[in-house]
């Protein structure tokens, strides 16, 4: 067990502050409020059903749904709209992993235009051509080593401080020369996937693909493409070939992580290079913005990974997963006690995910360790926000967000239910005065009486359908600053 440790009010504050705005860019699609993110997306997401994107199979569930859990991973990254609406059309003319052409590349790129504007469907166009599986893989990831990568990840970090505080610029740095002997300032071209015509890719675009693979990726895979690909490493090399694997397997995370580690990382050099040759520029008298080398679209950096600094051991990345799957689906051989130490060790290997976090969390508040749940809880809550959707795909992302969201909740409360009916009575209900109403699960059991509960207008018949009170509640509305009647909830 781990030593227990006080975080100080500042701390705390700063943690709690940084959960919040997570949330809030969260909760438009945990509510399906997706006209408040953007006034079209609604109409979008629309025109992409009427061409038939909710038929199409897509790894773990349908085509649609994996558009717009990309649109929404890259939204809470803060990725610029053009971005965002690359990610929700990203595979529309079909590309170079799937063959999921829902408009012709000839006849329908106007169309396209149409809906998302000239930049984001420049964008889609070219994602659609270019090879990316070379282009990413064989170009770009295969060429470092895990040691290499941080390496240049310190080196380039030293190397932008000192461009923009000292303006000392060296080209002759080994990370900046590994970069543009892959990767020039002028782009790098590639044959186009459908004509074989030669496609120049801009940096920044190639960073940014990037960006969208890391998303794409997380969304997508899960244990299942790792028996079709044989990625018993977790290096993810797509090397094997069982095409007999039958789908869905058994719902085991994905060995995605390493792989998703290094992309980021790759993202965070190339990132740190650009304004490190811009800055150069600048300062040299030349252009603040070169539109030619799409310096309009801004590189933000996704918060997993520690904001792309981090890279996972590959092997330990299948240990840590190996351990919470033991944890969660076997606990046989050695019961709860046993699950809290394979969580532990699982966290330890790959901190970077929320699930382990959660489960723990969960184990905690059974055990009555209220203090230490809630750090669980608070931990995995906010690496699931930070990624947008889920490592462990049994459950949906939302659903997995809702549930550390009530253990967060029942651990500062220092309560948990003490009953199965107690557990499977559990809610959070977030209120307009953005406080929480959590059932009282008394009201919902199964005893039967006829006493009725409450008087007045408030009055509500104890025998009548639990359901009608969920309904009540969850419908119930203060926005004239009426409190709820108290026998509805426990505090």
């Amino acid at each position: 067990m781990p030593p227990s440790f006080t975080v100080s009010p500042c701390l705390d504050s700063e943690k709690n502050s940084y959960l919040q705005t997570l949330l809030a860019s969260a909760r438009p699609f945990l509510r399906g409020e997706l006209e408040s993110v953007d006034k079209n997306l609604p109409s979008l997401i629309s025109v992409l059903r009427s061409v038939g994107a909710g038929e199409c199979w897509h790894k773990h569930g349908s085509f649609l749904d994996h558009l717009v859990d990309i649109y929404r991973i890259l939204k809470i990254w803060k990725a610029p709209d053009s971005v965002c609406l690359c990610g929700l059309f990203h595979s529309a003319y079909s590309n170079s992993y799937v063959n999921l052409a829902i408009f012709d590349p000839n006849t329908g790129r106007d169309v396209v235009r149409n809906h998302v504007g000239e930049a984001a469907e420049r964008l889609i166009h070219l994602f659609c051509i270019v090879p990316r599986q070379p282009l990413i893989h064989d170009d770009l990831l295969f060429k470092y080593s895990d040691l290499e990568l941080l390496e240049h990840l310190k080196a380039s970090e030293l190397s932008l401080r000192n461009a923009e505080e000292k303006g000392s610029f060296n080209g002759e740095e080994s990370w900046r020369k590994k970069l543009a002997s892959l990767l020039p300032a002028s782009g790098i071209t590639v044959k186009n996937i459908k004509s074989g015509e030669d496609v120049l890719v801009p940096r920044r675009i190639v960073a940014v693909f990037l960006l969208m693979t890391m998303a794409d990726f997380s969304d997508q895979l899960f244990g299942f493409q790792d028996l079709l690909f044989e990625n018993m490493d977790g290096r993810l090399e797509f090397s094997g070939n069982n095409f007999g694997a039958l789908w869905p397997g058994d719902g085991k995370p994905g060995l995605w992580v390493n792989s998703i580690s290094r992309m980021g990382a790759i993202y965070s050099l190339i990132a740190r290079e650009e304004e490190v040759f811009i800055e150069e520029r600048k300062r040299a008298g030349g252009l603040e913005v070169d539109k030619e080398r799409d310096e309009d679209i801004e590189l933000v950096m996704a918060p997993v990974f520690e904001n792309c600094t981090k890279v996972v051991d590959a092997g330990g990345q299948v240990e840590a997963r190996d351990m919470y799957w033991e944890a969660v689906y076997d606990t046989s051989k050695g019961g709860l006690e046993r699950a809290e130490e394979l969580l532990l060790s699982s966290i330890e290997k790959n901190p970077f995910v929320g699930e382990p976090h959660v489960v723990l969390g969960q184990f905690y508040m059974t055990k009555g360790r209220f203090e230490e749940a809630e750090r669980e809880a608070e931990k995995g809550v906010t690496l699931l926000l930070e990624w947008g959707s889920p490592w462990d795909k049994r459950m949906s992302w939302e659903g997995w967000v809702a549930w550390a969201r009530v253990l967060l909740m029942k651990a500062r409360e220092k309560s948990w239910p003490q009953t199965s009916w107690g557990i499977l009575n559990l809610g959070l209900v977030s209120v307009r005065n953005g406080s929480s109403l959590s059932l009282d699960p008394s009201l919902l059991s199964p005893h039967s009486t006829t006493d009725d509960i409450g008087d007045g207008p408030n009055r509500l018949p104890r025998n009548g359908c639990p359901w009608d009170l969920i309904i009540a509640l969850l419908c119930y509305d203060d926005l004239n600053g009426m409190e709820p009647p108290a026998f509805w909830l426990r505090s």
